[in-house]
């Protein structure tokens, strides 16, 4: 496998470089984290001039019609600029399920607005009792002459707090379930949003009665679980590329605090075994890299469902270990500091121990991949 990115993919990750550097550095970053949004809508503009929002959309509804390996480049580098924008709940996401299954209407209407910054999506599904079971849903759906009638609690929404609409599970038999297209300021919405350990915006959104139509419906009534489990993969191939790039972030911050910090007279990068730790770390950061390529290329072109999930439980399993191993070894290599607010170590911390978390920790997917063995 040719693990380099193209020319226009690595053209598209400088241009993204180029905009963390300037506009989104570290300093840029902690006051966005702090506003009442915690996100950036100039950022977001900016996203949306770059192409960015439209880059997985089909062509025909104003996006470029890519896939994850070329949306791997700009996770990176949001992963490197530690990006706090609902780029993964709208684009990796939410707007997936329209794409992939929605109706002609909602592709027409959903899929340009968001290629062109107007709309953001999140997808609600988890629920209290599911932990890592996509299939679990207790959300009820009840039908009407207007619909449908939605009541439940979803948690943990990413970014929901911002979301103009909610891509929505219910329970329609006791089979299975379906997906509802429901504005985030409908009556009977409530979002409760909270900053998450990582610094990213989210809530716990519950729906009592609420009204949709039949146009709300996503893809078939009932088949639900097969299109969340291929977007669940599409989104955790993308975090897995999103973990390359604060690995990268971990490691220089690393390297760097070793080539200044000085102990008995000495920069502590002469002792031979933090070099060695070092090693381990650049070392762990590639194969991380080998496995987020796998990921995506198999969220993009699997044999079939089967090939596909094992090799992205295969990469969240080698990134989950990445993440910790990395995380960790940075902040003991920066001892002390590595903790505080200000370094931006402390912040790739978080996300990396997120990461390691999100869409299933290293035990889920190896129950996962045993299971399809």
């Amino acid at each position: 496998m040719d693990f380099e990115y193209s020319e226009e993919q690595q053209l598209l990750a400088d241009s993204v470089q180029r905009f963390i550097q300037k506009d989104y550095d570290f300093e840029a970053r902690k006051k966005i984290v702090a506003s009442e949004t915690g996100s950036s809508e100039n950022a977001w503009r900016t996203f949306a001039e770059m192409g960015l929002l439209g880059l997985p959309i089909p062509q025909d509804h104003g996006g470029f019609g890519g896939g994850a390996l070329d949306l791997m480049a700009v996770m990176e580098a949001f992963g490197e600029g530690l990006v706090v924008e609902p780029y993964l709940a709208t684009v990796g996401l939410g707007a997936q399920f329209i794409a992939r299954a929605g109706s002609k209407a909602q592709r027409k209407t959903i899929l340009p607005a968001v290629a062109e910054g107007r709309m953001k999506l999140a997808f609600a599904h988890t629920e209290s009792k599911a932990r890592y079971n996509l299939a679990q849903v207790e959300t009820t759906v009840t039908p009407n002459e207007g619909g449908w009638l939605l009541s439940g609690e979803k948690r943990v929404v990413l970014g929901a707090p911002l979301a103009d609409k909610l891509v929505v599970s219910a329970a329609t038999s006791k089979r299975g379930f379906s997906l509802f297209l429901v504005d985030r300021g409908a009556p009977g919405v409530e979002v409760k949003a909270y900053r998450t350990f990582d610094e990213m915006r989210a809530g716990d959104v519950a729906l009592e009665n609420v009204q949709v139509d039949k146009k709300a419906l996503v893809g078939k009534k009932n088949a639900g679980l097969a299109l969340v489990d291929e977007v669940v993969d599409f989104a955790t191939a993308l975090v897995c590329a999103e973990a390359v790039g604060v690995i990268k972030s971990a490691n220089e911050s690393t390297l760097e605090y070793l080539k200044t910090r000085k102990q008995f007279g000495v920069t502590i990068g002469t002792f031979q075994a933090l070099q060695h730790r070092m090693v381990d770390m650049f070392i762990t950061g590639e194969q991380a890299r080998s496995m987020a390529c796998l990921a995506a290329s198999k969220a993009d072109a699997a044999a079939d469902a089967d090939d596909r999930r094992r090799a992205i439980s295969a990469a969240k399993i080698k990134i989950a270990d990445a993440c910790r191993h990395v995380s960790q070894e940075s902040i003991q290599l920066h001892g002390g500091m590595g903790m505080t607010e200000e370094m931006k170590v402390s912040h790739a911390f978080r996300r990396l121990t997120m990461i390691a978390q999100q869409f299933g920790d290293a035990d889920h997917h190896l129950e996962r991949f045993a299971a399809l063995a």
